[in-house]
């Protein structure tokens, strides 16, 4: 994989894989879940196809958890990549509240035109 940085938008609740030449090559669509307490929700994970198999989603997963972690909020993952990949890495994903994801899918339901 080539090197990629990560940034985080969270004004539109992306966290995007930006490759060489600064285009965006994957993102995280997350959303911030205030109640009842606050998480970062990841609701879907794409990569370009020309840039899959390159790594880049396992590194988005990573940085949103290593994001939360820095923040100190726990993440509730809806995504079913980053359910995947926090299964695999349990040291690096701790298991989600099902409180918080009950809260996230609830909150979900309530704004589908949102993702």
């Amino acid at each position: 994989m080539s090197d990629i940085e990560i940034r985080d938008d969270r004004a539109v609740g992306r966290l995007e894989a930006l490759g060489d030449d600064g285009e965006v090559v994957g993102h995280i669509a997350y959303f911030v879940l205030e109640s009842p307490a606050p998480a970062l929700v990841p609701v879907h994970t794409i990569v370009e196809p020309a840039h899959e198999g390159q790594g880049i989603a396992g590194s988005l997963a990573r940085e949103l958890y290593a994001i939360a972690a820095r923040e100190g909020v726990p993440v509730a993952p809806l995504c079913p990549y980053v359910v995947k990949w926090a299964a695999r890495h349990p040291e690096a994903a701790p298991a989600a509240d099902p409180e918080l994801i009950a809260a996230a899918k609830d909150w979900l339901r309530a704004h589908p035109g949102r993702f």
